[in-house]
Order: structure tokens, then C-alpha cells, then sequence
């Protein structure tokens, strides 16, 4: 047909309106919100339908529903059971995208094996990357929560991959992410991390020694995209990063936990009576709270950051105040922890800083 013929074109069916991301995001948390699994997936799958990208409905729809639940728990807007079930559900609406005809490609790149730092549970920030680096054409090698250095180093053995993504949102896991991090870039495999464990900036990334570090997962793939990460420095060992370690107090701090969770107990009930009518339950509370003050203080003494110190209790303080808890019923619990580790300069530094900050800081309920 040349330019000059007019034979009218066959008409083009006017497009079908895709939902915005705001407006889908409503639609999933209030289905969320009500437990109602077959809604949330339904509602996904229809967005796909109707031509909204993958990885759109992945990252602003389903990540930023998941962002509001973390911050509804903190706030005091939600229950734990809650939690749990809605992180359940958007686990699902993840699948669903993942099994989507329009995203079940073959993979045109290379292969990335994502996994989550030892010890770390919080599976949906390396579960969403997976799936957005599937889509970008990269093969990839999911292994889920809490993978231990040597499980992930045997995996890197069998498969050789270009790279490894390494998932972290608990600071307190830093110290297994530097000796993973460290044992993939032995065997010569760049490693390339992100979640909030890694601070702001990614500030804890370059101390640790990581190949790269992504703020999100678009960020994440499109680095990626970019190019191959650093080959690993030969011979590098995790202590020449870290020469503060080297006067035992992280080590010591972190041996004996413990201990230290016992004493500060025992401390307690001494200078606050009704604590010994305490139930069961509330005094495994207790002790599971006065463990992650003390796991947060190690992780500032492996780090060298007093701020990591200082982050968790103002974030830990709003958590408290959202729950009727004043935050000063912290400051005897510190006072009782740096009067143990009295012995320990850095340490008791870091809870001093912590304590001033909390009783000059406003709390805030947003986790950092």
C-alpha cells in the first residue's frame, strides 16, 4: 500500500484505562487490611490484565502496601497477628505477578543469586528484587530467608553466578553480613547489597566491603544492567576493614548477652518492685526487649557508629510511646546495662550517647 492510498486503516480499539498506582494501592491494603487473600490477588492480576507493568505493580503497589504494614505495626495501628497475615498475603500477590503470562520469560541475561543476610527473616525486600531481576531477563537463583555463609558459599560453588544480592533490614545481623559478604568475595563473586540494615547511604555497605549497594530494587537492577560488579579484592579479610575490633569489646559484648539480659533483669526488679508481679508473658517481653537493646549495642560496637545506637532507641521509644509505654522507661535499663559493661569504654560511650538523645529527641514511629 503506498502513502497515497485511501483505504482507511482497520480501526484501533481504544486502549483500556490502567488503574494509577495510588488508586491500586487503596484497593490492595483495604483487601489486605480484611485478610481477604482472593480480593488482594485478584485486583493484582487484574491490573496486569489490563496492561499495568509487572514490575510497577510489584514495586508501587505491592512493596509500598507491605512499607505501610511495617509502619501501621510501629505505630500501634496494627497487631502482630496482623502483621503476619497481611505479609503473608502480599507474599502471595507476589507469586501471582511472578506466574503472570506477561512476566514468565526466558531469562537473556546472566544468572544473580539473591538470598537474605543469616539470621534475617524479613524475606520480602530480596523476594521483590528476584522477581524484578526475572523480569529485566536475569536467571535467577532465589534462597530465601536466614542463608548461612557456608549453604550460600556451597550455592555460588554449584552455580557459578555473576554476582550475589545480599538482603538485609536488621542491623543487628551486619556482623554475618561482613563474614558472608567476605566468604562470596573469596570464592570471587561480587557481592551486591541492600535494606535498610545497610544504613543511609549504604553507609554500612562500603564498611563492610561490598562489591556495590542499591537502595531499592529498581536501583539494584538497574545497576546491574549496567555492567558487571568489581571483581573482589584478592586476598581481602574481613578484620582489616574493622581495626577497632580489635580491643575485644564487640566480641565480649555479644558473648554475653546473655548475661547481660540477666542482670539488667535482676537490676530492674531490685530498683522497680512491681516488676516482680510481672506474668510469664511479660517478663519474656521484657527480656526479649532488654536482648535487642544489647544486640543493637554490639552491632554499634562492630560498626564504630554510635548513630545505629541512637537510631534504634528513638525508633524503639515511638514504638513504646504508640503503646502507652513512656520512652523513659528505657533510661534505667541503660543505666543498669553501662554500669555491667562499666569496664568498656566504647560501650558505655555509645549507651551514654543513646540515653541523651533519647531524653532530648521527640520519638518517632518510623523504623530506620
Amino acid at each position: 500500500m503506498s502513502p497515497y492510498d485511501t483505504v482507511a486503516p482497520a480501526p484501533v480499539p481504544a486502549p483500556v484505562p490502567v488503574p494509577a498506582a495510588a488508586e491500586l494501592r487503596t484497593r490492595v491494603w483495604e483487601s489486605v487490611m480484611e485478610l481477604d487473600e482472593a480480593t488482594t490477588v485478584a485486583t493484582i492480576l487484574r491490573a496486569l490484565d489490563e496492561g499495568m507493568g509487572a514490575e510497577d505493580v510489584l514495586l508501587d503497589v505491592i512493596a509500598s502496601v507491605q512499607g505501610r504494614v511495617g509502619r501501621e505495626w510501629a505505630a500501634n495501628g496494627i497487631t502482630v497477628a496482623q502483621e503476619h497475615a497481611a505479609t503473608a498475603i502480599n507474599d502471595r500477590a507476589v507469586a501471582a505477578v511472578a506466574l503472570h503470562p506477561s512476566v514468565r520469560t526466558e531469562p537473556t541475561r546472566g544468572r544473580i543469586t539473591v538470598a537474605c543476610v543469616d539470621g534475617e527473616w524479613h524475606a520480602m525486600p530480596a523476594r521483590l528484587l528476584s522477581e524484578v531481576l526475572r523480569i529485566r531477563g536475569w536467571r535467577v537463583d532465589y534462597l530465601g530467608a536466614q542463608v548461612t555463609a557456608p549453604h550460600l558459599v556451597a550455592h555460588l560453588h554449584r552455580t557459578g553466578p555473576d554476582a550475589v544480592a545480599l538482603s538485609g533490614s536488621l542491623a543487628t545481623r551486619l556482623p554475618a553480613a561482613h563474614a558472608t559478604i567476605t566468604a562470596c568475595q573469596a570464592v570471587g563473586t561480587p557481592v551486591l547489597v541492600g535494606g535498610a540494615a545497610f544504613g543511609p547511604g549504604g553507609r554500612y555497605a562500603r564498611l563492610l566491603g561490598a562489591d556495590a549497594w542499591a537502595p531499592d530494587a529498581r536501583a539494584a537492577a538497574d545497576g546491574l544492567a549496567r555492567g558487571p560488579l568489581p571483581q573482589p579484592r584478592p586476598g581481602h579479610q574481613a578484620i582489616d576493614d574493622l581495626p577497632h575490633l580489635k580491643d575485644q569489646e564487640y566480641t565480649l559484648v555479644a558473648r554475653s548477652r546473655p548475661r547481660l539480659v540477666r542482670a539488667v533483669f535482676k537490676g530492674l526488679e531490685n530498683t522497680h518492685p512491681a516488676m516482680r508481679a510481672y506474668t510469664e508473658a511479660q517478663r519474656e517481653h521484657t527480656a526479649e526487649d532488654l536482648s535487642h537493646i544489647i544486640e543493637f549495642l554490639a552491632a554499634a560496637l562492630y560498626t564504630g557508629d554510635e548513630d545505629l545506637f541512637r537510631g534504634f532507641l528513638v525508633w524503639t521509644a515511638g514504638v513504646l510511646e504508640a503503646r502507652r509505654v513512656p520512652a523513659a522507661t528505657l533510661l534505667p535499663a541503660l543505666e543498669l546495662l553501662e554500669r555491667e559493661l562499666q569496664d568498656f569504654p566504647r560501650a558505655t560511650a555509645i549507651l551514654r550517647a543513646g540515653a541523651a538523645r533519647l531524653t532530648r529527641t521527640p520519638p518517632t514511629g518510623t523504623p530506620r
